[in-house]
């Protein structure tokens, strides 16, 4: 916009010719309102159709929600948000979900619960009080058989292969990463609750 020499932001304008570019090819509309140091709204606007799931992945989604119903999971988060995200998805699995905001607040839940209460733990890892790491470790520490073959589940934003090493010596049996995606989760669940 401007004509001087900028240092913070550089660019040819080459984004948003082909952003344009792929509008136009998917029948789609852009419109830009922008005002001099206030900022620019972009509207994107694409006629796209919701498409059928094919009925044999209905059927095997199906399925699976039946295994699932009323099997009990712990959830263990301390982000509000990324609670009722994870608690969603999980619901719509057919799950019982107990939330725990904490590390030690899940080992208490676990301990206190009858064995095999719990079918499967997804454990953040960063949390105060007792990390994911932690309490992972403090589960499967307990004197009972379900401590030790429960699939715990590490959620974290960390996806580097030092972080799945670190989930998988605590003990956890699986690595994912936030955000949550819902068909991952689906995944996850068949895996570990045939």
């Amino acid at each position: 916009e401007e004509g001087g020499a900028r240092t913070t932001y550089k660019g040819t304008g080459l984004g948003m010719t082909i952003t344009k570019k792929l509008i136009d090819e998917m029948g789609g509309t852009i419109q830009i309102e922008s005002v001099l140091n206030q900022g620019s709204v972009f509207t994107v606007v694409l006629p796209l159709e919701i498409a059928d799931m094919p009925k044999n992945a209905q059927k095997k989604d199906e399925s699976v929600k039946a295994e699932l119903f009323g099997k009990r999971a712990l959830l263990v988060e301390d982000n509000e948000l990324n609670q009722e995200i994870a608690q969603y998805i999980l619901a719509e699995n057919g799950l019982e979900v107990t939330v725990a905001e904490n590390g030690q607040e899940a080992v208490e839940l676990f301990e206190q619960s009858a064995p095999y209460t719990y079918k499967i733990i997804f454990m953040d890892v960063m949390m105060p009080v007792l990390n994911g790491y932690e309490a992972t470790r403090a589960i499967r520490r307990l004197d009972r058989r379900d401590a030790g073959e429960v699939p715990i589940i590490a959620i974290t934003a960390n996806a580097f292969a030092e972080d799945v090493k670190a989930a998988m010596d605590a003990g956890m049996n699986e690595h994912i990463t936030k955000p949550l995606d819902a068909e991952l989760i689906s995944r996850v669940l068949a895996d570990w609750l045939k």
